[in-house]
């Protein structure tokens, strides 16, 4: 398959490079308050109480016998499009259908940015849809869950789809030899942002007394402030990126996203014809996922097996993140001198030490809960973010926006492995110490998988020129 065009040039000037990659890496900042604030630390517990209030209002209305007030969610059912389930189980199927949601939303997203080169203007239209509905989930209370759940459907896709534009940019506005710490310290940004944001939405939690407010009025505050700091921040990369690429055809209305079928077709059809580039993205696919499971699983181990009380648990989330900035730059840092293959092998290889050490943490010991915070905030964005540079460097000429597309679809598509183990391990031996460090086997396995990986050779496949240190 020949390459769609030559490889986007960054412009030659070295002060308005600078200047648009500045204004690139703020998206990150801006972005990073939806995973962090809304889908990790207040939605899954807010939507959850409230689809049990409107179960507790029908039981009302209609039987005798009134919802428990406990965990015994069996009989608070709620229904949705004629299906009936337990209120406790929305949260885990709503993650499950917004991921089916993007995973067929974002590769065509991806090949209309592709074809029609409108990148930035495609990239407001998702963040400010993102945002709107983030800062809308302020409305849903009382019994109201189903407009939640249409609200994070349409805040996830816009998430999702200006996420996969926002990464399409870095070939444009990073030289080869830039991308690897232009990457990590958007990544780096974006954890301090959701930091910084979730820092001052927790500080209003806790205070709501103090305040005169309801704890679900926080709550609802703390989506607005999400909204809002999306949308915000967005301004700034709005205000500095460009298009660097001219279209790949001008259809009007409609026959734009037949042309972008087209061409997503054709993108999948000759992705075969690269396959150092899909091998990288198999080993991604199988340590991010242990990257994932490690943070989404950190709270419970911390509270079920290891003890910790709630504020110690709030107390880590923030540390991960405020140590993942100076992970993020300190990755990047050293791919200028090691290369972001070798610097990757070698995050891996700390990642590994990180979990052998979580499983010696001894129950109530809330300072060596800390240290193993610290231990993943170092190495927690700097993996991804070298990642996401060094996949860039064999992407297709012309196909940015489509192969990343396929990259974030790809590793939501995977996600629920790592879960899986944690959970079955768990249960098979009754201890979450097993749980976790059975997740070293995504380490390893991806650590030997990206050693094979080829990549100077990936590069050159794809007609990219090649950076000078790998």
């Amino acid at each position: 398959m020949s390459a769609v065009g030559t490889p986007p040039e960054p412009t030659a000037d070295p002060a308005e490079r600078r200047r648009e990659q500045r204004g690139w890496v703020w998206y990150d900042f801006a972005n990073s308050v939806f995973p962090t604030s809304v889908v990790t630390v207040f939605l899954s517990l807010y939507l959850t109480t409230v689809a049990q209030n409107a179960a507790r209002a029908d039981i009302a209305r209609n039987g005798p016998n009134p919802c428990p007030d406990g965990n015994t969610l069996r009989d608070c059912d709620i229904a949705l499009f004629g299906f009936e389930f337990p209120a406790g189980s929305l949260w885990g199927y709503l993650l499950s259908v917004a991921t089916v949601v993007q995973v067929v939303v974002l590769p065509i997203t991806g090949a209309i940015a592709d074809r029609t080169q409108n990148k930035r203007r495609m990239l407001a239209a998702f963040a400010f849809t993102g945002a709107a509905a983030s800062g809308l989930l302020a409305l849903v209370a009382g019994t109201n869950w189903p407009l939640g759940v249409l609200l994070f459907v349409v805040a996830n896709i816009g998430f999702g789809a200006s996420v996969v534009i926002y990464y399409s940019f870095l070939p444009e506005i990073a030289t080869p030899d830039e991308r690897d710490g232009v990457s990590a310290r958007g990544w780096a940004y974006g954890y301090l942002g959701g930091g910084l944001c979730l820092a001052l939405q927790l500080g209003l939690f806790l205070a709501h007394d103090s305040l005169g407010l309801g704890q679900t009025t926080a709550v609802r505050i703390n989506f607005l402030i999400t909204g809002v700091w999306w949308a915000g921040f967005t301004l700034i990369p709005l205000a500095r990126l460009r298009r660097h690429q001219p279209p790949h055809g001008t259809e009007p209305g409609t026959a734009t996203l037949k042309a972008g079928f087209r061409e997503l077709a054709s993108t999948l059809r000759h992705a075969w014809h690269f396959p150092l580039t899909l091998g990288f993205l198999g080993a991604y696919l199988v340590y991010t996922d242990g990257i994932a499971t490690v943070a989404n699983v950190a709270a419970q181990y911390g509270k079920f097996e290891l003890r910790l009380p709630e504020d110690v648990l709030i107390t880590t989330i923030l540390i991960v993140q405020f140590i993942a900035f100076l992970g993020g730059m300190l990755h990047g840092l050293v791919a200028r001198s090691w290369g972001a293959k070798k610097t990757i092998l070698a995050s891996l290889v700390v990642w590994v030490g990180v979990i052998g050490a979580a499983f010696f943490v001894e129950a109530g010991q809330r300072l060596q809960f800390y240290g193993l915070a610290v231990g993943i905030g170092l190495v927690l964005g700097g993996t991804n973010a070298l990642s996401r540079s060094l996949f860039s460097q064999m992407i297709p000429p012309g196909r940015e926006a489509q192969y990343f597309s396929l990259y974030e679809v790809s590793e939501r598509s995977t996600s629920w492995l790592g879960p899986l183990l944690f959970a079955g391990v768990g249960q098979l031996t009754g201890s979450f110490r097993w749980a976790i460090i059975s997740l070293v086997v995504f380490f390893v396995v991806g650590f030997v998988l990206v050693s094979l990986v080829p990549v100077r050779r990936a590069i050159r496949a794809v007609g990219n020129p090649e950076p000078r240190v790998l």
